[in-house]
């Protein structure tokens, strides 16, 4: 298949800190898989990340440190598009040309808007119904406000997919709806003007059950919100330290019990970074209740760390190039941006907006 016809993938992140083995083992060491069969497109979504606030400084330094950590994992900017979301100024145009047919109705009613607005607000899942929410997000506390960019997400997630014409789309299972979103934009919008403008994009389809990875505290998936992450970055006595301290119980009661969640989540850990003939070992031990809990987490530690180390090694070394990253955003820049220039430049003709 020669490259022009490869189908396009897109796949963005908030820069909102490290990186963790469960981007890694979830998204990452997909997407190296897959960049010579592939149009891949990643990028770092600083817009998306401006939602939270977060100081210049942070905004600036994250940037930097997952940018490093992409590439530490094993992207390649010869083989794909690696770029910085504000380097792309058409998105911020064409993300306000399709605000124009977006209801705010329709973004209300989305599951994250609600999920972060009731954080935002200081307000539980339970507290109050939605009409309550609504009330209160339209108040004047300014201290505890719901901004307009938390609204309008789902829009710029479609217009950073949309302006590429990106057809496959890995999200997360949180992520599903907005993708939806993404669909009915771009069918709406093609129906409006009565163009085939915008393709119609769907996940990526990996031939596989999604991998969820836990988190350490016994319960739920990792995630940086709930503290209970492996980072890439983490200095080996940290990482060693953390999988020390992971949640267990009192062990297997009776041979061939069933495991407790922290347990189960322990050997999900181990099947993702061991091998299976490891794997097969603490089975063995936890079928027969000779299993020490204490054995098993410093093999996984170790082997972890087998997988961790050489990252964590190549991120400091590329954290200490700017030059080198430099020149890695500035090529991503200059082919998202070319991709995105002549969507627009079809988008703002199809609108309307010509010069005389």
């Amino acid at each position: 298949m020669s490259e022009n016809k490869k189908e396009i993938v897109l796949s963005g992140i908030r820069s909102t800190g490290n990186l963790h083995i469960g981007n890694y083992f979830g998204a990452l060491k997909k997407f190296v898989a897959i960049q010579d069969d592939y149009d891949c497109n990643f990028f770092i979504a600083d817009l998306h990340a401006l939602t939270t606030n977060p100081s210049p400084e942070d905004l600036h330094k994250n940037v930097k440190t997952i940018l490093a950590e992409y590439l530490a994992a094993g992207l390649d900017p010869e083989k794909s598009t690696i770029f910085i979301q504000s380097d792309v100024p058409e998105i911020a145009e064409m993300y306000l040309l399709l605000n124009m047919h977006v209801g705010i109705g329709e973004l209300m009613r989305t599951t994250s808007f609600k999920d972060k607005a009731r954080k935002c607000l200081g307000i539980s899942t339970t507290d109050e119904s939605d009409e309550d929410i609504e009330k209160q997000i339209i108040g004047t506390d300014t201290n505890k406000r719901v901004n307009a960019g938390l609204l309008t997400y789902p829009t710029l997630m479609a217009v950073d997919i949309l302006i590429q014409k990106a057809t496959k789309v890995p999200v997360g299972k949180d992520q599903l709806q907005h993708l939806e979103l993404t669909r009915r934009f771009a069918r709406r919008f093609n129906s409006f003007y009565g163009v085939d403008l915008f393709p119609e994009p769907t996940d990526f389809d990996w031939g596989c059950a999604p991998i969820k990875v836990p988190g350490l505290d016994g319960s739920g998936k990792m995630g940086k919100s709930e503290g209970n992450c492996i980072y890439l970055a983490d200095d080996p006595k940290v990482l060693r330290k953390k999988v020390m301290r992971a949640v267990t119980d009192e062990g297997p009661q009776a041979p061939n019990s069933a495991m407790s969640e922290p347990i189960a989540n322990l050997f999900c850990l181990l099947e993702l970074a061991s091998t299976p003939e490891t794997v097969a070992q603490f089975r063995q031990a936890y079928a027969d209740c000779s299993i020490r809990y204490g054995d098993l987490k410093k093999q996984l530690a170790e082997d972890l760390l087998a997988i961790t180390v050489p990252i964590r090694e190549r991120i400091n070394d590329i954290l200490a190039d700017d030059d080198y990253l430099r020149k890695v955003v500035s090529r991503g820049a200059e082919r998202a941006r070319e991709r995105a220039a002549a969507t627009l430049a079809e988008v703002r003709q199809v609108m309307g907006i010509r010069k005389f």
